[in-house]
């Protein structure tokens, strides 16, 4: 199964330090205007908040595989709550790559694999370098096609 790129860790960590700082923000606000306590609190607090989002990253990386099947892209995530996910050829609509901001500044694009359904009917492979984003969009693009024509009747 494929992992990965290690710099998606970065691209996690951003997240973590946003997360962190509105925290910081947060309890600062209610320093400042409710409840008085010290300033220590508040920096403890983000500092925790900077240390289990690390360690979040750190397994989240660890959990996330993916791999393309003969007739599915099977993907396995998750921290707390595992999750496989089965997508059949058949089922894909269209296939997108995209890279926002972090990601650009760290070389780093996701695939979008868009499928035919109602509830979240989207999966998302982040951590993949450019090239192989755009080499796994055509790749899936192919075999949905192939599998539209295997599957009619």
């Amino acid at each position: 199964m494929e992992t990965l790129n290690p710099r998606i860790r970065l691209v996690w960590f951003v997240s973590v330090l946003v997360v962190a700082t509105l925290v910081g923000g947060a309890l600062a606000g209610v320093r400042r205007f409710l409840v008085e306590f010290a300033l220590t609190f508040v920096v403890a607090a983000v500092a925790i908040a900077v240390l289990l989002g690390i360690a979040y990253i750190a397994f989240k990386f660890r959990a996330w595989r993916f791999e393309i099947r003969d007739d599915d892209l099977y993907l396995e995530r998750g921290v707390f709550t595992r999750v496989t996910t089965v997508v059949p050829f058949v089922r894909v609509q269209h296939v997108d790559t995209q890279r926002g901001p972090v990601e650009r500044l760290l070389g780093l694009g996701s695939v979008v694999i868009y499928t035919a359904g109602s509830r979240g009917a989207d999966v998302t492979i982040p951590g993949l370098t450019p090239e192989r984003a755009s080499e796994l969009q055509g790749r899936l693009r192919n075999l949905a096609v192939e599998s539209e024509y295997e599957d009619a009747v």
